[in-house]
């Protein structure tokens, strides 16, 4: 049987694990995916962490030591995190050396509470860089309207930024000017921009899963659903084209630039009557990145068919579908907008339950409430 993720791999695809915990790296998990399965990066958001420390006891130690020593809630969440993404870094620093920085990732997002603070995001990226202190890490900042300046500003300072939450395509396009933006200012500051590397985090499934809700209401053509999320994804990787081509992006890239990669983000598919692969195998193009959980990881492993690139020859196939998408009723735009509200919420909820989980652990550890 061929090995679908190696295939992948080969075409320009990186292969990610969008999950983190101390399990994993405690048992050796994690090695055995980078070996055994291609992966060559990880993801993290507030959700994981929370489904990491709630599930799991290998915390309870350095919880302990941070309760003895008087730390408040957010100063155990900021510990114990930024303890595994720094030993995850470490054990996916040969990926990174081995790439020369293309891979070997590990991600980690500023407090989502900050997605629409544009100073507290940039504070708190900094910290992350700096506490982190691996070359191989990614910041992760919301692409919210806030978020664009401060990746600017990061970028330009020589922090790695990995772009969250990007629904939209003319979201994608403020978010590839900032970057762009961020590289200039890194030049200015005589940064070497080789060193300064980014990822767009574009989501897929939660795409499909806002247009068939809309549809069904509808009342519309059923055959509309399901394909949403993959031609939204397909024209911004033509918008990834056209973006990074002229003399402006030319001239940063003879200067040691390297083009921010689109990274197919939520690719775990939320209707199970879709084919579980669907956003790996109709997504594969080059430079790319596709970050999987496990399930979605194991699913191509297994049964996934890998079928050359699926986004250049489709882009006029994506077009006419949002073309259909519209004259059946569907807002794009407004689509977009609730996704990316959402999204949003959706994470700043995981964070306090994070934080909940987190008190309660301090609490039982003797620490004062």
């Amino acid at each position: 049987m061929a090995d679908v993720l190696q295939q992948l791999s080969d075409a320009g695809v990186s292969v990610w694990l969008d999950d983190l915990s101390r399990e994993r790296l405690e048992t050796g998990n994690l090695a055995d995916l980078v070996k055994n399965r291609s992966v060559v990066g990880v993801t993290t958001n507030p959700t994981i962490f929370q489904g990491a420390l709630s599930d799991g006891e290998r915390y309870d130690a350095q919880v302990r030591e941070l309760a003895a020593d008087g730390a408040d809630v957010d100063d155990t969440v900021f510990a114990l995190t930024t303890t595994d993404v720094r030993n995850a870094c470490d054990e996916l620093r040969p990926v990174w050396e081995a790439t020369q920085g293309v891979d070997g990732r590990v991600s980690i997002e500023v407090s989502p509470d900050l997605a629409h603070d544009t100073e507290g995001t940039l504070a708190s990226a900094r910290e992350l860089w700096a506490v982190v202190d691996r070359p191989n890490a990614y910041i992760k900042i919301p692409g919210t309207p806030e978020g664009w300046p401060a990746i600017t500003q990061a970028l330009g300072e020589g922090i790695c930024v990995n772009v969250t939450l990007i629904f939209g395509l003319d979201q994608y396009r403020h978010v590839m000017e900032a970057y762009v933006a961020g590289l200039e200012l890194a030049r200015d500051h005589g940064v070497d921009l080789s060193t300064v590397h980014s990822v767009a985090s574009f989501f897929v499934s939660r795409v499909d899963t806002e247009v068939d809700n809309r549809l069904d209401a509808a009342g519309a053509d059923p055959s509309l659903k399901g394909r949403a999320g993959i031609a939204n994804a397909r024209l911004a990787y033509q918008a990834y084209e056209q973006f990074f081509a002229g003399e402006r992006w030319e001239a940063l890239a003879a200067a040691g630039a390297r083009a921010q990669r689109p990274l197919w983000a939520s690719t775990g598919v939320k209707n199970p009557d879709y084919d579980d692969t669907m956003y790996v195998v109709e997504l594969a193009v080059d430079h790319t990145v596709n970050t999987m959980p496990e399930k979605t990881l194991e699913a191509v492993a297994d049964h996934g068919v890998f079928r050359g690139d699926q986004v250049r020859p489709h882009y006029a196939d994506a077009a006419a579908h949002l073309e259909a998408l519209a004259a059946a009723g569907i807002d794009y735009d407004d689509v977009i907008a609730v996704l990316i509200r959402e999204g949003v919420d959706k994470f700043v909820a995981s964070w306090h339950e994070l934080l909940d989980t987190v008190r309660a652990s301090l609490e039982s550890a003797g620490a004062p409430s």
